[in-house]
């Protein structure tokens, strides 16, 4: 019997002037441990007058975390943070009771061809620390622990796994772990999960078993146990495992916002309305919510 629970495909969506593909949430599978968003940005090439340009927008109860392979973006909030996010950082800024924003091609890339790939996934607050001030920490790429393991390239870029922690000061018990094989081979990690896993394939293929079929590029596919995952990965193959302890309480999403009552939800969509949020230093033109 196959592990595979459900197998989640990439959807494209539009976030203002930029594609992305949409994971999480789907249909029948909202999170996956404390993950309750995943866009795949990219890989797009933009010319010299093409650029991101995502305005001043808000977020409650949750942690963002961006991960690039390729181009830079540069992120300031209302905290009066400004730092570019280069490949293989990791970008963690958690929301708490509400931060703003932006992110937009860096000024020294508006103005010549250039190329962007990423992720960016949100990582819900636990219930006693949906409130929390919103905190923000870069981690450069040096600092993630890697390793190899069975011909395989190891890096966590959050939360702990394995024997490793990241630096990136999460909030619940998680794990997001690249891994790469060149050669390609047999992975078995089962007995290092916990929680509810996820493997996205950016690149390659992945085969469950001996005699089952190849799964390429732009799936998620969900573990029904962790503790028996194993899979053998084709060669030129990155995949990245998420998941974590899931919560006992639902969370509701609308627009930016993550909460565990729809009561915060329509609150934190009162404030931006009421231009209550903190404002970004030097930034202008904020995001008009969407109404439904």
């Amino acid at each position: 019997m196959s592990n595979i629970g459900i197998i989640i495909p990439e959807r494209p969506r539009d976030i203002g002037n930029f594609m992305v593909g949409r994971l999480l949430p789907f249909h029948s599978k909202r999170m996956v441990g404390p993950f309750i968003f995943i866009d795949h940005m990219g890989p797009v090439a933009m010319n010299d007058h093409q650029n991101m340009d995502i305005g001043p927008h808000p977020h409650i109860g949750l942690s963002t975390l961006t991960f690039l392979f390729e181009g830079a973006v540069m992120h300031r909030d209302s905290l009066g943070m400004a730092v570019e996010i280069t490949p293989g950082a990791v970008n963690w800024m958690t929301a708490g009771h509400g931060i703003v924003h932006s992110e937009r091609t860096p000024e020294r890339l508006r103005h010549v061809d250039k190329h962007m790939h990423g992720l960016q996934i949100w990582v819900a607050l636990p219930k006693a620390l949906e409130d929390i001030d919103p905190s923000f920490h870069h981690t450069e790429a040096k600092d993630l622990p890697t390793w190899g393991q069975d011909g395989a390239r190891f890096k966590l870029i959050a939360g702990e796994v394995m024997g490793h922690r990241s630096p990136v000061p999460v909030h619940s018990p998680l794990y997001m772990l690249e891994i790469h094989s060149t050669t390609g081979g047999d992975v078995a990690i089962g007995q290092h999960l916990y929680g509810e896993v996820g493997m996205y394939i950016l690149e390659g293929g992945v085969r469950e078993g001996r005699d089952g079929e190849v799964l390429g590029e732009r799936w998620i596919l969900v573990a029904r146990d962790p503790s028996l995952c194993a899979f053998t990965m084709m060669p030129n193959t990155t995949v990245y495992l998420f998941g974590g302890e899931p919560f006992s309480e639902e969370r509701h999403i609308y627009w930016n916002f993550v909460a565990t009552t729809e009561e915060r939800l329509e609150a934190a969509k009162q404030r931006w309305r009421d231009q209550r949020f903190p404002v970004i230093p030097g930034e202008t033109g904020p995001v008009p919510m969407p109404e439904r």
